[in-house]
This record gives C-alpha cells, structure tokens and sequence, in this order.
C-alpha cells in the first residue's frame, strides 16, 4: 500500500470514505459504497491512451511496392586439389559420411538435406531451392515494373527473381547498374500493373526528421523499422560522390536496396550500408539521397548506363596551410595537382597549382564537391569554372568530356637514382639533387624532424615547383622562399611529384 495514491488511506475506513467521496463528486465505474466497507469495482476502468506517432498508415500504403530481390549466379567448382574431395557447393557427396566438412558445408552453407540441421531458419529458403548468390531488397518506381536496388546486390547475377509483399515470384531483367553510386535498375515483364513509390525532395529533409525503412533483413521477409536521421553528407570512402544519408532505423544484411521513407512516404534514400563491428545493426546506417538516386535511375532507364561530366583533373584539399601559402581567403575548394593531358581542363588552360572554388557559379567547398557538381552535367557542356590563381579569381571556359569507363592508374615505375652534386635546402629540412632532364629536383633526403618529413615527403620525390614557380636549381626554391617571407607569407606551397603523380605540401618558413 505504501505506493499508492495519496488520495487513498492506509486504513479501510479512510479508504472506503475516499471512494465514497470520489463517487460523490462524479466518478464513474465504482460500484455503490457503504463506509465502513471495502469498494468494489463494477466496471473496468478505462484510460484513453496517450496520442504517440504510428506508421502504419505509411507502412500499408508503400509495403506493396517493397520487394525482395533474389540473385543467382554461375558458381564454378572448386579445382580438385588431388586430396580425392571436391568442395564446391554440390561437390561434398564424396566426403566421409563422419568428414568434418560435410557438417560445415550443411550447417553453416546452407546444402544438402534440409534436415540435416535444426530449422529455426530456413538457411536455403524459397521452399528448399538452393539458396541464392545474393539477396537484398528493392521498389518499384513505375507502374509498368521498373524497380530499383542496389548494384551490389545483382553484381554478377545471371538470373534474377523479384518477391512481391503477397509472396507472388517473377522474373525479372536487369536493365542497367552504376557501380560508382552502388545502383541498379531492374524491370518485370509480367503485365501486371505495380504499386510504386516516388522519391522525395530530399533537399528539404532535416536532421532528426522521422524515416521508416522498409526491406528484407536476413531473408525474413518483409520488415519494417522505423528512426530518424542522424546526419546528411557522409563521406564513408565508398567513392568519389559520397554523400550518404545517415539513419538509425535498423537496416542489417538484406535491406540493401531496400528504401527509407519519410511520412509521406516518398522515398527519401535508398540503404546501401551500415557501419558494424559486429555485421548486425549498431545503429548507423548509411542511405543514397533521393535526389542523386533519381538522377542516375533516369539515366538507367534511359540507355542502361549513365554520362558524367569530366574535367580531367587530379586534385587533393585545400587546406589551412595550403589556403595561407596561396593567399586564399578561406581553406575551401579543390587544389588541381595535375591537368590530365588528354583532359577537358588542360585544353582550357587549367594547370596545376589552381585551385578551382566554383563551377558555373556553385561553390565548391571540397574535392567531393567538385567531382559531385562536375558529374552532374552532361558530357560536352560548357561551363564556367572558377579559379584562384596568383593571389587572384579568373574564371575560364570548360568543354566538358565524357567520364572514361576505366580510370587512368598512375604509373608505378621507380624514380631514377638522383644525380650528385647535391643542395641542401636546410630552411626546410631537405637535401636536393638536379634531375636528369633538368625539369625539378630530385629530393635526396629529408631531415626527420622538419615539418617536410612530417608532411610525407619522402627520398626520390622530385620538386617540380614552389608557389607556382618551376625551379630547376635551390636557388630558384630559396629565391621563391624569400618572395613569399617579402609578402607576408608564413608557408610556400611545394609541388611533389612522385610515380607520375603530383601532389602539393605546405611547408612553414623557418623565421629563426
């Protein structure tokens, strides 16, 4: 009794009085009372419960246009090693019937008789058909069976079999993949008219905005958990246009592809990953915005692949340092450290040591700025770009080329061997040679304690210019050293090239 309401008293007197006079003032659902007695309750009583958010209005309208998505591809079979035992997915029939591995194989992969092992889970599923290569989610964006899922979840596949909400299977073909933003598009031919969702302006989504994924975790089936977002513009290193949506609605293996809806339900992201020391979900799952998925599905749609813009630059940050040795007002942009030759840029009059800040006049706070806006126009549009070169902005006019398939791979052949005599450039911690062809220094060493050899540069890296000056000897380097102290700079800005590429490094003055 202790934790009940103050109103009612320990003793049954005070308790029977306390109901009488609740009775009095107009309670309902109690009995009649006679003090001095124990109340009884006639009726249940009833409490209206409070309103909180549901999503089954959303989850019904857009459930039909989930699916999942099944993967099968050629397996070869593993090489006989000459041990007598094949051991490819068919290939453990010879194996002992006591052979450790034919318990492996039918436990932990899903072959042989079903039941063989406990059934908590299907491990093969599709009604004990063999398990597919792959298995994700996706949804359909057309009423005439265009549907969309992640591109590594088909890769590889040769057949491919779509599983509506109401459990009917059809066949489907793939229409087009784009690796670099992990999408794909598949179609179904059936004749059948499909549920279909549309995508969202996710330029309106918010940080702590509400989102419900919906898709097929582990093979289970349709699944829906609900989160909010967590973040927008996540770079995770997948490529160059990352630009991930974070969420914390609950996505594990199988709902890739699958969608994140917002309470419209409109597709605001499609999940492609999660980050997990475990593989399950911890929370943190990563999704493709809306926007860059519908852009490149069109194109999909369209002709089966997709046309980026290219300007042919190799580029690296800007940073604090770099900003200051160029006398650039803030740490933002791209810095161009090699004009490919056979690119749209070198062409124009782009070279290396300018730092491009706009592009048709968008900023361009960072190199995954640049390669997003310069990858969304059309292969031979002209644009504006915007560089800071020599203290100053000039713009030039850019004919863009058409993104090649394979990208260029930087030679790996080994610097020659430094000719002697060598320099010392003690200001910055190196000692350096003349090259062979006259063009640079070649670094011989590198003091490790200077902020050169914190930097990175190494032994064999060759000096090509400073503060956008060639130098050919360590006088031109202390000459441009001097001109940069005269103008007020702390740093000068050193171009490296090392195996056919280059980078820039900021080295402080030494004012001692």
């Amino acid at each position: 009794m202790s934790s009940a309401p103050k109103i009612f008293s320990r003793s049954r007197k005070g308790l029977a009085a306390a109901v009488a006079s609740l009775a009095i003032a107009g309670a309902v659902g109690f009995g009649a009372v006679t003090a001095g007695t124990v109340p009884v309750l006639a009726d249940a009583v009833r409490v209206q419960a409070p309103q909180v958010p549901s999503f089954a209005d959303v989850v019904a309208n857009v459930s039909p246009a989930v699916v999942s998505v099944r993967v099968k591809a050629k397996i070869q079979p593993a090489a006989d090693d000459g041990s007598g035992f094949s051991f490819g997915p068919d290939g453990f029939d010879n194996l002992p019937p006591d052979h450790p591995m034919r318990r492996f194989f039918k436990e932990f992969r899903g072959f042989g008789d079903q039941n063989d092992h406990p059934r908590r889970f299907d491990r093969r599923g599709n009604n004990g058909k063999p398990r597919p290569v792959a298995q994700g989610s996706g949804f359909f964006i057309s009423e005439d069976g265009y549907l969309v899922t992640n591109n590594h979840v088909v890769d590889e596949g040769t057949a491919f079999t779509v599983v509506t909400n109401d459990g009917k299977e059809l066949d489907a073909k793939l229409i087009g993949t784009d690796p670099r933003t992990d999408l794909a598009v598949l179609k179904v031919d059936s004749g059948d008219k499909f549920t279909y969702v549309d995508f969202a302006d996710d330029a309106s989504v918010r940080v702590g905005d509400w989102v419900v994924a919906v898709g097929n975790p582990f093979g289970l089936g349709g699944t829906v958990t609900a989160g909010i977002i967590s973040a927008r513009g996540r770079d995770i290193g997948a490529g160059p246009y990352d630009d991930f949506i974070q969420i914390d609605a609950a996505v594990n293996r199988g709902n890739s592809g699958g969608p994140a809806f917002d309470l419209n339900g409109r597709v605001v992201g499609i999940n492609t990953a999660i980050f997990s020391p475990s593989g399950g979900n911890v929370g943190i799952a990563f999704a493709i915005p809306a926007s860059t998925a519908k852009q490149v599905v069109q194109d999909l749609m369209k002709d089966g692949s997709v046309a980026r813009g290219w300007l042919g630059v190799e580029i690296q940050p800007v940073g604090k340092d770099i900003a200051e040795s160029l006398g650039l007002p803030s740490d933002k942009g791209a810095l161009v450290s090699n004009s490919q030759d056979d690119g749209p840029a070198k062409k124009a009059g782009i070279v290396a040591g300018d730092v491009i800040t706009q592009v048709d006049g968008k900023n361009v706070d960072s190199t995954r700025e640049l390669a997003r806006l310069v990858a969304g126009y059309t292969p031979g549009k002209s644009v504006d770009v915007t560089v800071w070169r020599d203290g100053k902005s000039e713009t030039i006019k850019v004919n863009l080329g058409e993104l090649p398939k394979a990208e260029k791979q930087a030679s790996a052949d080994d610097q020659s061997a430094p000719a002697t005599p060598t320099d010392s450039l003690a200001d910055l911690g190196l000692t350096v040679t003349r090259s062979d062809d006259g063009k640079g220094l070649v670094v011989t060493d590198v003091d490790p304690d200077s902020d050169a050899a914190d930097r990175g540069i190494q032994a064999g890296d060759i000096i090509t210019a400073v503060n956008s000056e060639e130098v050919g000897s360590a006088k031109d380097v202390t000459d441009a050293m001097a001109q940069a102290e005269k103008a007020g700079r702390k740093s000068v800005l050193v171009q490296i090239s090392r195996n056919d590429s280059n980078r820039f490094v900021a080295l402080p003055l030494d004012k001692g």
